[in-house]
């Protein structure tokens, strides 16, 4: 297996047999869904729902982080909270097939969340706060906690190491986030003494599927040790008006279950800032992924990086700027 293009022998046939392999009886049907972190599909049983396959990208996590998540969605799923958790088969959620590592999860279907109204964010709001007390009642020791550096100076440096950017813009870029990394650092240092726990970790709206039931959570592969606010923000979106009217929302919900510290507030902007940076260098260091550049092919022009720039000018003024308050 080439660790530049770890999925190369992933074919249709491979992920059949690996199915197979796990007690599962294929009838041919494998469709491709959306993920690049890992490798995902919908397969077609015989007599039976489909289910989802979920391959995890060699190198990444260990087996026993895996293992910390799945038991998580199973820890979150005993407690009657809508959690996709993958399906044990003789007591092992976790199979090895070819090489590949990979979990099997019932299908969940869904759409897209609006948050349209009160009533849906404080539904959504009412299972993080849920979420956020099983996390509370124990904790990982196997998956990595949220990380100053991991998000901030390791990833501008893995960027800045590239040859990503066009030359007129390295040093400004560089300038550019030392700066707003320096106000991230002084705000976000110890994450503002914010009680941490296991958290989803990745918890925007591609990651919550909505029925006429309502919502449920899919895709724990990020879960990991942290403030509850990185759950929390990045479900707002709009004018600071908009997400203040957004946040009571969620926060009624939240509250019947958990209190919520109003001082982790302060931490929105430097989250979205790291969020930002991170995402540039995700991005680079996957690029040897054929994956990649088919799916972000405008991630190589100069375009991006100038626009990515002034998006981070932007970003700076907001850390620098009034926190949110409800």
């Amino acid at each position: 297996m080439n660790a530049d293009t770890p999925y190369s022998e992933l074919s249709p046939e491979a992920v059949l047999d690996a199915l197979e392999a796990a007690g599962n009886r294929c009838d041919g049907r494998v469709l491709a869904l959306n993920s690049y972190e890992n490798r995902v599909y919908q397969i077609g049983i015989e007599d039976g729902a489909p289910v989802v396959a979920k391959f995890y990208r060699p190198g990444r996590w260990s087996d026993a982080a895996i293992r910390e998540e799945h038991a998580f969605s199973a820890e979150l799923a005993e407690q009657e909270i809508p959690v996709v958790a993958p399906i044990v088969r003789d007591g092992e959620s976790l199979h090895t097939h070819h090489g590949f590592r990979y979990a099997v999860f019932p299908r969940r279907g869904g759409r897209w969340p609006e948050l349209g109204t009160a009533t849906d964010r404080e539904w959504v709001g009412r299972f993080l706060g849920r979420i956020h007390g099983v996390g509370r009642a124990g904790r990982f020791f196997e998956r990595k906690a949220l990380s100053l550096p991991d998000l901030g100076r390791n990833a501008r440096d893995f960027v800045l190491d590239g040859d990503w950017m066009p030359d007129y813009l390295a040093t400004k870029y560089a300038d550019l986030t030392d700066v707003l990394l320096d106000e991230v650092d002084a705000q976000a240092e110890g994450w503002g003494g914010a009680r941490l726990g296991r958290i989803l970790g990745d918890c925007h709206r591609g990651n919550i599927l909505w029925t006429d039931l309502g919502p449920h959570f899919v895709d724990l592969d990020d879960c990991l040790t942290g403030p509850a606010i990185q759950d929390i923000w990045m479900l707002l979106s709009g004018s600071q008006q908009e997400m203040r009217t957004e946040l009571v929302d969620l926060l009624k919900g939240y509250e019947q279950f958990l209190p919520f510290d109003r001082n982790e507030l302060a931490l929105i902007e430097p989250l979205r800032a790291l969020r930002m940076i991170h995402y540039s260098a995700w991005l680079a260091r996957r690029w040897d992924d054929p994956a990649f550049p088919r799916a972000f092919p405008w991630f190589a022009e100069p375009r991006y990086w100038e626009e990515h720039y002034r998006a981070l000018e932007d970003q700076l003024a907001a850390v620098q700027g009034p926190r949110l308050e409800l």
